[in-house]
């Protein structure tokens, strides 16, 4: 518990998690702000009500005390008072440094339960500021929100694709709140609208994408939230385009396709899109194809549709699939589609990145032929949530299919606009209001360049190699899907003495729950291919360097032992046992 902001002598109390009022308190202007405390993951967190000071691990922790003057009621000019925004924003950059410095002290993945934080904090907002409430709301995310967090940007975070973060993209992304534009149309923001306009041609060059997607070429491309949105996007502009040519009463019998390794997010959009659960053909894939959507499999499922009297309408390929980066060969599978006149998206969310590294060029083979690509900047190329670029060969499709009636909406027009080919870029999403992402972005490929993203992609690569390595050099483990990116797929033998898969998949799930279950250990996932369950190492933290690594795959080898070791001694037990039951009654080695 909180004792109230020392010297202050206010009548108001602050308790973490309640609200103590026993009179209202005066609106308060900071008048001095010592320099914020460095942060440290809360242990044993307490408070030592002689001198105001927080205790996290015994480490004496400084809080900020600000003294109150009583001012009037709060107005819109000091809601965005230029400096108390420097005030407060310096506290802000030191918190997020702090933390940066400290990751490796957090554990990664929290140990608590549903509703910790719904019990410590208030059932509703407090009805006045309460004293010093920006630095007492700053010690609240340290004290109660952090201790809850999944630490995503923790060098030992490796069980999800990354959510990369960067200085320069952390400030783009501050930079574009503080501006605060809403750029849907040109005349809304034009440098905004401009700005994307050339930052998704940048990106886009930078990644080898065909020029038939750029704006340069003829396409054209826009930042939105998620691949989810993305693909939305592209099907409703697909769907648009097909019930133009077959009539409107037949969306019932649009049928679009993915293998069985896609995204949930593109039968996510399916439906959104309207397109009937039982019209979605998932292709089973084999381990023997590295788990990539078959264009024979394609075909055929195409083939029986159209003689069903049904409309293929969209196939989703991916590049890079969640479950074991699997890269499905997009110049084949383009051929088969094009016989019916199919709309080919491209879902790179993960693997995109890699595409600004000419040695992986070879994944997008036959890109001129897609109709729409997108990927993810935010995952693996340092722009921070949230960050996906979407480029379409053909714009005026998005438009057609997400574009609003001009006539209808006077107050968005604009003279400089009148007579000129602008983009407005509401139209080409399902969202009217937007967020200036271009700025982050932009200030991405200025700061870093092309070159340090490539360093930055490489980087990551060449540990995956090196944790491949390690796993391929210890017998009792295996490799279970070639690594094709910075994603590596493993789990440990079953013994032979234990045999059966499924045997195999239970020790293996044992495995993870003991690596996780390490304090100061690595976070890592699984995943189910083919019935096979295995473990997933992804590196991508911008924070990880080999020697997280290393000490990740000791962490790995240290509990695949114990688990054995017990494994071994309970069988031990059991052979004695059955032993000692077969001497005395034969009929009882049953009951074991």
């Amino acid at each position: 518990m909180s004792p109230p902001v020392a010297g202050l002598g206010l009548d108001k109390v602050r308790l973490i998690g309640h609200w103590s009022i026993v009179s209202p308190a005066p609106v308060l202007q900071v008048v001095h702000s010592p320099v914020s405390a460095h942060m440290a993951p809360p242990a044993q967190c307490h408070v030592d009500t002689s001198n105001g000071v927080h205790h996290n691990g015994g480490d004496a922790v400084p809080v900020e005390t600000e003294t109150a003057v009583p001012q009037p009621p709060l107005q819109g000019s000091r809601q965005l008072d230029a400096e108390e925004f420097r005030r407060q924003g310096h506290q802000v950059v030191d918190f997020i440094a702090d933390y940066y410095a400290r990751m490796g002290d957090y554990p990664v993945h929290p140990g608590v339960t549903p509703g910790f934080l719904r019990r410590q904090l208030p059932s509703e907002a407090p009805p006045r500021p309460e004293p010093g409430a920006f630095a007492a709301a700053l010690r609240d995310v340290r004290d109660l929100v952090l201790p809850g967090m999944t630490h995503w940007q923790s060098p030992r975070h490796f069980a999800h694709f990354p959510a990369s973060s960067s200085t320069v993209g952390a400030l783009g992304e501050a930079l574009a709140a503080g501006i605060n534009a809403v750029p849907f149309t040109w005349a809304a923001s034009p440098a905004a609208t401009e700005l994307e306009m050339v930052v998704v041609d940048w990106l886009g060059k930078a990644l080898h994408l065909p020029e038939g997607l750029l704006f340069r070429g003829g396409g054209g491309g826009t930042l939105l939230g998620t691949s989810c949105e993305a693909i939305l996007c592209a099907l409703v502009a697909a769907r648009e385009r097909k019930l133009a040519e077959v009539g409107a009463t037949r969306i019932g019998d649009l049928v679009v396709y993915c293998s069985d390794q896609t995204h949930f997010a593109f039968r996510k959009a399916a439906r959104i899109a309207g397109i009937r659960r039982d019209r979605c053909r998932e292709v089973a894939t084999r381990r023997d194809d590295m788990f990539a959507l078959s264009p024979t499999e394609l075909r055929a499922a195409m083939r029986a549709d159209v003689d069903a009297g049904l409309v293929p309408l969209f196939l989703c390929a991916t590049i890079g699939t969640t479950q074991t980066t699997a890269v499905d060969p997009v110049r084949e599978l383009c051929a088969v589609a094009a016989a019916h006149g199919v709309w080919v998206h491209v879902d790179a969310a993960y693997a995109g990145s890699a595409l600004v590294c000419p040695e992986f060029r070879h994944v997008m083979r036959g890109g001129e032929a897609v109709d729409s690509f997108s990927m993810n900047a935010h995952k693996w190329l340092l722009a921070n949530t949230d960050c996906c670029a979407l480029w379409a060969r053909a714009p005026s499709l998005l438009t057609a299919a997400l574009g609003t009636e001009q006539e209808s909406y006077y107050i968005l027009r604009d003279a400089a606009a009148e007579g000129h080919d602008v983009v407005d870029y509401k139209d080409w999403s399902v969202t009217l209001t937007r967020r200036f992402r271009a700025l982050k972005l932009w200030l991405v490929l200025r700061c870093y360049g092309v070159e340090g993203l490539r360093d930055h992609i490489r980087a990551h690569v060449r540990m995956a190699a090196s944790f491949e390595g390690m796993v391929r050099a210890d017998a009792r483990f295996e490799v279970v899907a070639p690594r094709q990116f910075a994603l590596v797929c493993f789990r440990l033998r079953s013994p032979e003495k234990l045999g059966g898969e499924k045997t195999a998949n239970e020790l293996n799930s044992r495995l993870l729950e003991e690596v996780n279950g390490t304090s100061s250990g690595p976070y890592m996932s699984s995943a189910k291919v083919g019935g096979v369950y295995m473990l997933r190492c992804a590196i991508g933290s911008t924070l990880t360097e080999e020697r997280h690594v290393r000490d990740a795959w000791k962490v790995v080898q240290d509990r695949a032992a114990s688990l054995l070791r017990k494994i071994n001694g309970d069988n031990l037990r059991r052979a004695r046992l059955s032993s000692e039951l077969s001497e005395l009654d034969p009929s009882l080695i049953n009951l074991l």
